[in-house]
């Protein structure tokens, strides 16, 4: 069956579209996958941090099927319960800044919509991103991706007046500088592009991950978002916080912002959101969001009726089950072991994370990424039970992205197995 399903897949679907692995799955529940031939895997990827909850939530399952005896679909012809409702929720949870939504499908859809807003509020057309982001593959979004250069290749050009400065990564400082006695110049570069490029007063936003994904799992320091705003609020640019991976508790908050004290403009949200259910949002200050005039930006999709209701369903169980504590608890756990083994392993260069959001990154004896030594830990632990998958531009740090619901024991088993194919 297994061997089937991959050799027909591999003759219809695009082969732009990666798998991170062979496993054809037959069913999954909580962090276990089931292959077709009955191997039983540990999932630690949360289906790339979406499954935030697990696979399949009974809670959620059950308020999509409700939702589903209602209405399916309303291609904005409609009002509907579960949006509004939606709605309210978010504004709860999202930092307190922020007061409006636009729903749309995918994570790359809303950051086209929030440089779309920021454009068309401020009159402005420049737009900053960082050295290493991932905001997604549509031309917008692309443009403001910098996480990998395969993403970019043959589709310049791209959106004008996009300017990238260097991400706070600080295990390999862009700039050259050491942690003790670095005094954030990335900030400075920012001061550069407005003196070189592109003055502040053209500047619509600036678009960051508050901790990078796809560019390695990498949290700045507090005072480079501290500098970040301050230069923002300054030059009344707005600040785009692309929260696609890092919502809905990933980090150990519901959005990664709270621990940065960011309070953006506008926040784009993804993966977390509906537990697996497509699904997005915008969402944005109300002096900012209701300058779009109707028919600014649309969607037939965006905002379904059964997704809002996973969404809602997704955030009660949050909140129900104290699955932020866990998030913390958990990956003060892991970080401490993953910490320990570094210590005894030198293959592994640095541990970095918030919540369950942590990477592990490989090296050579020089210091230089180790990529073969990363494919290799993943490969053994896949035979062993447990997906991982990596992430950063050399691609040579794996990824720690359990459910926020994983226990105490299963998180043991996922670490035994990992520290036995670290050599």
């Amino acid at each position: 069956m297994s061997k089937r399903v991959i050799r027909e897949a591999k003759k219809y679907i695009s082969p732009a579209l990666v798998f991170h692995s062979d496993i054809v799955v037959r069913k999954a529940k909580g962090l276990r996958v089931v292959d077709e031939d009955g191997r039983v895997f540990m999932d630690f990827t949360s289906g790339l941090a979406t499954a935030n909850l697990g696979h399949s939530p009974a809670e959620v399952i059950e308020a999509a099927r409700k939702q589903m005896d209602r209405i399916v679909h309303s291609g904005c012809i409609f009002y509907y319960e579960s949006e509004v409702d939606l709605a309210k929720r978010l504004k709860k949870i999202t930092p307190r800044s922020i007061d409006m939504f636009f729903f749309s499908n995918s994570g790359a859809e809303a950051v086209e919509g929030a440089i779309k807003l920021a454009r068309f509020a401020t009159g402005r057309q420049g737009i900053l991103a960082f050295m290493g982001g991932f905001h997604g593959r549509t031309y917008g979004a692309l443009s403001l991706t910098t996480s990998a250069v395969k993403y970019r290749k043959k589709y310049h050009p791209l959106l004008p007046s996009v300017y990238h400065a260097p991400y706070p990564y600080c295990y390999r400082c862009p700039m050259g500088q050491r942690v003790e006695s670095c005094s954030i110049d990335c900030i400075e570069y920012l001061e550069r592009v407005f003196k070189y490029q592109i003055p502040p007063d053209e500047v619509a936003c600036a678009v960051i991950e508050p901790v990078l994904g796809e560019g390695g799992y990498i949290a700045p320091p507090k005072k480079f978002i501290k500098g970040l705003k301050d230069i923002c609020r300054r030059e009344d640019i707005l600040i785009v916080a692309d929260e696609v991976q890092t919502g809905f508790g990933r980090t150990g908050r519901w959005f990664a912002s709270d621990h940065f004290g960011l309070d953006p403009d506008i926040i784009t949200m993804a993966k977390g959101i509906a537990s697996g259910f497509p699904l997005s949002a915008v969402g944005a200050r109300k002096s900012i969001m209701s300058k779009w005039t109707p028919g600014a930006h649309g969607t037939t999709f965006g905002g379904n009726p059964v997704s809002c209701a996973a969404a809602c369903a997704t955030i009660d169980k949050i909140e129900k089950d104290a699955v932020l504590g866990n998030a913390q608890k958990m990956g003060a756990y892991a970080l401490k072991r993953l910490n320990s083994l570094k210590e005894k392993r030198r293959a592994i260069g640095d541990v970095r994370g918030l919540g369950l959001m942590i990477g592990v990154e490989f090296i050579k004896k020089d210091g230089a990424p180790d990529r073969e030594s990363t494919e290799r830990v993943i490969k053994k632990c896949l035979k062993n039970g447990l997906v991982l998958i990596e992430c950063g531009v050399d691609k040579n740090v794996i990824r720690i992205m359990p459910p926020l619901t994983v226990t105490e024991g299963e998180m043991k088993k996922a670490l035994d197995i990992f520290e036995e194919a670290v050599v």
